[in-house]
């Protein structure tokens, strides 16, 4: 396994590799966990060789958000992907990546898909993640790029992106990761307290619950949402929003058949956690 700084440099170790094999790319933050070395494990199956970022992006934390504090393990992470058996760590500094400063970057932005549920609570969040997406892309220009779908809403935003720049990646999603209580893995579950931490899995409960509504034939979307904002706030959380939404486009969904995704953010004393869940439907969505 190598480690690589520079993108020419990492442009450089792939060249040879790239007419003949596979090229998967996962990018992360680091601080990895199980869902990460899913991503990771599904990349090792399907790919050749498999690039893993490690890159903690500014562009995506909010003024008030925990850019700072964000955990960076970096040493442990190139243990875990060194005995996974990746080919090559890619971990740039901020300034190879925004080398005329954060001010006056290039910008990739996907409309609509950039300002709703998640976009609309964290303003640019989503902005700073396809430009680094894209920016990554470019760099190692794989077959495919690995996604958790843990966030649909990234998942669903990249995957437009990429169709809409003709970029020749496909965006693989890969499976929820679940600690056996239900809660989705992430590495912001760690600044939950041990009582945090035992409300935490009402969360994905919640999305349950409106699912089995939605499958016994329940279509007043809007009354579901609005009662698993309620049972969540009562459960001790802060709710972002719960949405029921069309799974492709992140809309609303209207009277035609449709995959369906409920989706929720909710805060948990400082900690903000997401979620998702996906209803297969029969028939008419028409209000009941």
């Amino acid at each position: 396994m190598e480690i690589i700084r520079r993108s020419l440099e990492l442009r450089a170790a792939l060249e040879d590799v790239r007419a003949s094999h596979s090229i998967g790319l996962v990018p992360t933050m680091g601080n990895l966990h199980a869902g990460h070395m899913a991503l990771v494990n599904t990349a090792i199956a399907r790919s050749d060789v498999v690039v893993t970022s490690i890159f903690v992006n500014p562009l995506q934390f909010g003024a008030n958000e925990d850019y700072g504090e964000y955990p960076r393990t970096f040493q442990a992470d190139a243990e875990l992907l060194n005995a996974a058996g990746i080919n090559i760590i890619f971990a740039p500094t901020v300034d190879s990546i925004y080398p005329d400063g954060q001010e006056n970057k290039t910008c990739v932005s996907v409309p609509t898909l950039s300002g709703i549920l998640c976009g609309n609570n964290r303003p640019g969040h989503f902005d700073g993640v396809a430009t680094i997406v894209a920016k990554l892309l470019n760099i190692v220009q794989p077959n495919d790029a690995y996604f958790g779908e843990k966030d649909w809403q990234q998942l669903t935003l990249l995957a437009t992106m990429t169709r809409q720049l003709n970029i020749p990646v496909k965006i693989v999603g890969v499976p929820i990761v679940r600690d056996s209580d239900g809660l989705a893995l992430s590495s912001r579950n760690q600044y939950l307290k041990e009582a945090e931490r035992g409300i935490a899995p009402i969360l994905y409960q919640t999305l349950i619950d409106i699912r089995d509504a939605i499958q016994d034939g329940t279509r007043n979307f809007h009354s579901l949402e609005q009662a698993g904002s309620v049972a969540l706030n009562r459960a001790g959380f802060r709710a972002e929003y719960l949405a029921v939404r069309d799974s492709r486009t992140l809309l609303p969904p209207d009277t035609r058949p449709a995959p369906l995704r409920i989706l929720a953010a909710a805060r948990l004393g400082k900690t903000r956690l997401i979620d998702n869940i996906g209803v297969k439907v029969a028939g008419s969505l028409g209000s009941s």
